[in-house]
């Protein structure tokens, strides 16, 4: 095993060891995983690595005297160690440059990563340049002895900063707690805060002055956010009631989501790669944008390969005010965002380039986003290569269609009154999940698309369905609710359809329930008699209760094309 391993050419990159019972050893690249021997493991392989290595404690964890290496063990019902898992840990030098300025100023800085991105490496690599560059007191709390090695001495890879072991990892709280105050640290240093009361202790060290510097899971800030465990990390979270008045300068609900409190880290990194990343320089400001909805600021550091330093720097949302005149448009925020999505893949049950055919018929599609976060939507747009078909505005009155979640739109009259005085289509999303965001996006570009090639332009209504839906409605009005007393059912329509068909009982002077959802939603016609305060079943709404989008006839458009406003759910 050790001579295949030394021979494979990327032996400097190698990034683990996996040893199971049974089964081939592997070595895994970042090119993938190779195979070190044509033999299965035995026991007396694993009995004999084992025995190399320091003791296993009760996270299953052990390591190599002075090196950074962590070995994990896999065991059987029975305790018996069945596999290992052997990870390579190196001190990189240099690999904190990106982050120099922020080192330097003494900020408290969080680094957020998937598994594998290397945090540790630059939290160890941070940690050496504040003890020995800057001569501050740094003290390392090691649960896993992952930064400082294992062992009594710990690596070289620390410089002059200090390290203090836990014993388990439950006990990594009071071991904070202590080394503030006993050892009197300038720095603390933190890998993987994982529980809320690791969380409230980083905290509570916050509040005494002293700068830390930790890691957590997760690959964004809304990760963290939406953890319980550790929104106290950005400063928690907690519902709001606004006032009246608040809540129409806001163009929001009366009830929103806002930050509890200031932020334990003053920064935040989200590590992309071991070559890029995404500095937040104010996670209050960052959070703040979030929960409002709107997209934070961001400024993405590269290292090239020759090593020098590439910033990309935009500033989308530069403060968390709502006034207009803070924000930039959209079009800038598109080339930060053009960097920050394709990261997250998911499963589309669309063909992957549903825009390259629209884009060819000239088609440009300018999409308002209500509710929704505009990073989600961006990348839902590059999942789907709609990049050049779509393009997103924060103009309503210059947009195509809206795209808004359901719970906000219906909450705010004031963008449904704007969306219906420019003859809007909305689409409204359930959730904000990627899946209905993809399935919204798919019939925008399909229901346009589909006027584009069939030469309709602005007429969204089609003359026969029009047609068929006034005759059906003025038959059921004239020969059965009026010299009869009874109610008619009409059958299911489109929500479009359906207005035009509201239009019409309205100028009979007559009342309706609308019945079921769509695509079964249909319009009931009332008689004079009945009662408005009837009982009403369950999925029945009497035209009060929701305000459907007035028809406009041909006298109302310059070019004499009738507009109707299209909520499309999904």
């Amino acid at each position: 095993m050790r001579i295949r391993v030394s021979e494979h050419p990327e032996l400097y990159e190698l990034i683990e060891v996996v040893m199971d019972l049974g089964r081939k050893p592997l070595a895994r690249f970042p090119s993938g995983d190779f195979s070190l021997s044509d033999c299965p493991i035995t026991v007396q392989d694993i009995e004999h690595a084992t025995s190399q290595v320091g003791d296993f404690a009760v996270d299953n964890r052990a390591g190599i005297s002075r090196t950074l290496h962590r070995i994990s063990a896999i065991r059987n019902r029975k305790g018996a160690i069945i596999g290992l898992t052997c990870r390579v840990g190196r001190a990189v030098s240099g690999s904190a440059n990106l982050l120099q300025d922020l080192v330097q100023d003494g900020a408290s800085l969080l680094f957020i990563g998937p598994p594998g991105v290397g945090k540790t490496t630059i939290i160890r690599e941070i940690a050496r340049v504040l003890a020995n560059d800057y001569k501050k007191r740094v003290m390392i709390v090691d649960t896993s002895s992952e930064i400082g090695g294992d062992g009594d001495i710990p690596h070289p890879g620390i410089g002059n900063a200090r390290r203090m072991q836990v014993p388990n990892s439950e006990m990594q709280h009071k071991v904070l707690i202590e080394a503030v105050e006993n050892h009197m640290p300038q720095v603390i240093v933190i890998d993987e805060i994982g529980t809320k009361l690791e969380a409230m202790a980083a905290s509570t060290i916050a509040q005494r002055g002293i700068q830390l510097v930790a890691t957590a899971h997760g690959v964004t800030i809304e990760n963290l956010i939406m953890n319980p465990s550790l929104e106290m990390l950005v400063g928690g979270v907690q519902n709001v009631t606004l006032g009246d008045e608040e809540a129409h300068r806001r163009g929001v609900q009366k009830t929103v989501l806002e930050r509890k409190g200031p932020s334990t880290f003053s920064c935040a990194v989200e590590i992309v790669s071991k070559t890029e990343l995404r500095v937040h320089h104010s996670l209050e400001a960052t959070v703040d944008a979030i929960l409002s909805g709107r997209i934070p600021n961001v400024e993405i550091r590269r290292m090239q390969h020759d090593g020098s330093k590439e910033t990309v720097e935009k500033g989308i949302f530069a403060e968390t005010s709502f006034d207009e005149e803070d924000e930039m448009t959209v079009e800038d925020a598109m080339e930060v965002i053009e960097e920050r999505t394709g990261k997250i893949q998911f499963i589309s049950e669309f063909p992957p380039n549903i825009g390259e055919d629209c884009w060819e018929d000239g088609l440009l599609i300018r999409l308002y986003v209500y509710g929704i976060l505009e990073t989600t939507v961006v990348q839902v747009i590059k999942q789907l290569q709609m990049d050049d078909a779509v393009q997103l505005t924060d103009n309503i009155s210059e947009a195509d269609a809206l795209l808004a979640l359901h719970s906000k739109l219906k909450k705010n009259s004031g963008i449904q009154a704007a969306a219906k005085s420019h003859d809007i289509p909305i689409y409204v999303t359930k959730t904000s999940s990627l899946v209905q965001i993809t399935k919204a996006l798919q019939a925008l570009i399909d229901d346009h698309t589909g006027e584009f090639k069939d030469l309709r332009s602005e007429d969204k209504i089609n003359l026969s369905e029009k047609i068929d839906a006034l005759e059906e409605a003025r038959v059921a009005i004239e020969q059965v609710v009026i010299p009869k007393g009874e109610s008619v059912e009409l059958l299911p329509r489109p929500s479009y359809i359906l207005s035009i068909q509201i239009d019409l009982i309205r100028k009979y002077q007559l009342h309706y329930q609308r019945v079921g959802k769509e695509p079964d939603a249909r319009l009931r016609i009332l008689p004079f008699q009945t009662r408005r305060d009837e009982p009403r079943t369950s999925g029945e709404t009497f035209d009060e209760d929701i305000e459907f989008d007035e028809f406009l006839g041909s006298s109302s458009n310059s070019n004499g094309t009738p507009y109707t406003v299209d909520s499309k759910f999904y």
